[in-house]
């Protein structure tokens, strides 16, 4: 059950993510949480650094949809500005929201990875449903009230993980 938990990959910001590996992976889309895996759960707006990386796969043809837990303000006054179609109240890690962006992005699953920060909603929703995911490291080290509760639970099963060697990421939270 705990490897439904552990991630494809994982890298310490989506910055690492490079639309040429993707696609020689055959990738063309990318399912993207929001709070803490592209900004701060807490910023409104995308970084330029942010910008760009997004300009980037798009300049390589990789389709970008935003799956958040988030409510529609949140992640309208984000995505808008970006361009970028967006699911709200994903209710992440339940399977709804997954096929939705598949659907709006044209995809199957195999074309796809899921990115995001937390093991108990992304991660496990992507594994459970089939796609390659990647876990990267929250950009802030503060919370909203639900995903501090997340965390505690995450933390434990990280520490899993490290004592059976399969992750040996040494900054995990």
């Amino acid at each position: 059950m705990l490897n439904k938990f552990l991630p494809g990959e994982y890298v310490k910001s989506i910055y690492h993510i490079s639309p040429f590996v993707l696609k020689e992976k055959g990738i063309k889309g990318i399912i993207t949480d929001l709070d803490n895996t592209l900004v701060e759960w807490d910023r409104p707006n995308a970084t330029p650094k942010l910008i760009e990386w997004l300009n980037e796969m798009k300049r390589h043809h990789i389709k970008i949809t935003i799956v958040s837990n988030n409510n529609e303000e949140r992640v309208r006054i984000f995505s808008d500005p970006l361009n970028i179609p967006f699911i709200s109240k994903a209710r992440k890690p339940m399977r709804a929201a997954f096929k939705k962006a598949l659907f709006k992005m044209g995809l199957e699953r195999e074309e796809t990875v899921i990115i995001g920060d937390q093991l108990l909603t992304d991660i496990f929703g992507g594994n459970r449903m089939g796609f390659h995911t990647i876990l990267v490291m929250p950009v802030a080290n503060s919370d909203g009230f639900f995903t501090q509760f997340n965390r505690k639970i995450e933390r434990r099963i990280m520490a899993n993980f490290k004592r059976k060697g399969l992750i040996d990421w040494e900054d995990s939270h």
